[in-house]
Parts: structure tokens; sequence; C-alpha cells
């Protein structure tokens, strides 16, 4: 069973190069109010999108990122903050007490709204025919970024977008099996799939293998022993960060 918005989301592939065409003023209107309109934890609507222009800013958001695809003028840029900021005016206006919004379960429901706004509007701009990359990177330089965005006490930038016209037509990256990935009334055990995961191996080698023959061909398993835990955005200090910012204190 299909339609056409469960093909877009089936074609999902991370776009890093873009033309010099903008996107456009009506189309980002779109997309911001599709991020606007997700689903939203307690209608707290907690997500706060900073839409990038001034060249210096970008710049900033590029070494937070440390990708060369980030830096320069192509695609539109956006970070996506958790925001806490907002509903603690509002309560301090109201004269109550700040404390919830000290909770990690109140950062981890802004969490949730802001990833979802992201994959909105993920999913509308590639229904348009534009290509997008997550940029989990920005956490790689987190103070600087919350100094360049003049991010206020109980903001996070969670994530970065960028989304333009494709300049590149990369292969489909495959995904694991779904007996790997989805249980049934228990949680689906690594055990039970070793001939699934080493099937998978083999599928992720080759994919490796045709879109770069000059590089290293790693399977999926082996990327997992080597690689999980090291880069600077899977190394910075977020908690410590989180605490600098009044989030998730307790």
């Amino acid at each position: 069973m299909s339609s056409a918005t469960i093909a877009t989301q089936m074609a999902h592939r991370s776009i890093r190069a873009f033309s010099e065409e903008p996107v456009g003023e009506e189309v980002m209107t779109t997309l911001l109010d599709v991020a606007r309109h997700g689903a939203t934890s307690s209608f707290q609507q907690q997500t706060t999108i900073i839409r990038v222009r001034d060249p210096k800013v970008r710049e900033a958001v590029h070494a937070a990122s440390g990708q060369p695809y980030v830096g320069g003028r192509r695609g539109e840029l956006l970070v996506l903050v958790v925001d806490l900021h907002r509903n603690a005016v509002i309560r301090q206006r109201a004269g109550v007490s700040l404390e919830p919004l000290e909770r990690m379960s109140l950062f981890l429901q802004g969490v949730e709204d802001t990833v979802i706004a992201a994959q909105n509007l993920v999913v509308a701009a590639e229904s348009l025919g534009l290509g997008t990359v997550y940029l989990g990177s920005l956490r790689g330089g987190l103070r600087g970024l919350i100094q360049a965005l003049h991010l206020p006490l109980r903001t996070f930038p969670l994530l970065g977008l960028l989304v333009g016209h494709p300049a590149q037509v990369p292969q489909y990256k495959p995904r694991l099996p779904r007996e790997v990935t989805v249980g049934t009334d228990r949680y689906p055990e690594p055990e039970d799939h070793t001939e699934a995961l080493a099937a998978y191996d083999e599928v992720v080698r080759e994919y490796y293998d045709l879109r770069d023959t000059s590089a290293r061909v790693d399977a999926f398993t082996s990327q997992v022993a080597r690689n999980l835990g090291t880069g600077a955005a899977s190394t910075a200090p977020v908690l410590q960060v989180l605490h600098e910012q009044r989030l998730a204190l307790h």
C-alpha cells in the first residue's frame, strides 16, 4: 500500500550539495507553518525555529558543525531549538514557580516537539522536490552556537536542517531489516537476528562500494563497533551545557 506522502517518505535521502537556486519566500513560509503545526506534547509548543540569514551567523553555525556543506550561502539553514524559555516567561509573569521547567521530563517534551516539527518540515520539503539534510553535528560546538544565536536560558539547539534544491543524486542508504528493528509484544533481541544482520552487512558493503570505490568499505556492525561515540557531536559536554541553560536539572 502506498500514497504520495508514503512515497516521499520512503524516498528520503540526505542531500549535502545544493544549487544556487533560492527556495523562495512563499515556500519557506509554508514549510515553517507546516513545522509549527506538528503534534506537541501537552500543548506546550516548546520549539523555536531560527532561520539563519546573516553570513556571520551562518559561519558560526558552520564552525559549530564542522561540516563543509553547512558553510556558504547554498540552501536555507534552520536551527531547531528546544524552547522552555518562552513558557518560563509566561509563568514568571503569572507569578508561579519555574521549577517544573528544570525537570528532565519537561526537557524531553520539548525534544519531542522539536523532532516532530523537524520531520514535518522535511517531509513537506521533499514532497515539493527539495532536498534536506539533518545537522546533528551542530552539537559539536554548543556554547559557540548558543552565543551566536543569542539563545536565552532554558533553550537548547537540538539540531539543524539544510533545505534547498538538490545538486546531487545520492543513492538510497539501506536500512536495517524490519525484523531487527520491529518487535511484537517484546523487545526484538539482537541475538535472534545474527543471520539478518550478516545479510545487512553485505548490503551496506555493496552500498558503500558503489558510492565510492576509492573509500574504505565497512559493514554496519563494524561501523557501530568502531565509530559509535566518536566525533565532536558525540563527545560534546551536552549534560553540562543543559545544566548551564537551566534544563534537565533533575
